[in-house]
C-alpha cells in the first residue's frame, strides 16, 4: 500500500518550513509503527514559484498538505490529526 503525500509551499515561508518538519516527524513515527506492514509513504514537495497553476490555486493557503491527492490541511499541520489521517489511509487499503 502506497500513501502519497505532497506538501505545497515555497522557499522562505516559515509556515512551510514548520510544516515540513511536522510532516517529516509524523512520517518517521508512522513508518516505525508500521515496519511489519505493507505500507509505504512517498513524500514530495512542490514549489508554487515553479508552477503557475499551483501558485494561482494555493498562493494564499500555503503550506498545503495533500494525502493521495486530496487536501488534508493548509497553513498549519496538526500532527495528531495528520497521524490519524495516515492511519485511515493505511487502513482503507487493507
Amino acid at each position: 500500500m502506497l500513501i502519497h503525500l505532497t506538501l505545497i509551499g515555497k522557499p522562505g515561508c516559515h509556515l512551510c518550513e514548520d510544516a515540513d518538519l511536522v510532516v517529516a516527524e509524523v512520517i518517521r513515527e508512522f513508518e516505525q509503527a508500521h515496519l511489519d506492514d505493507d505500507v509505504l509513504v512517498e513524500f514530495e514537495t512542490k514549489n508554487i514559484l515553479e508552477d503557475a497553476q499551483l501558485a494561482a490555486k494555493y498562493a494564499e493557503e500555503i503550506p498545503v498538505l495533500q494525502i493521495n491527492g486530496k487536501t488534508h490541511a493548509y497553513w498549519r499541520i496538526d500532527p495528531v490529526r495528520f497521524r490519524a489521517a495516515l492511519e485511515v489511509a493505511a487502513g482503507s487499503a487493507k
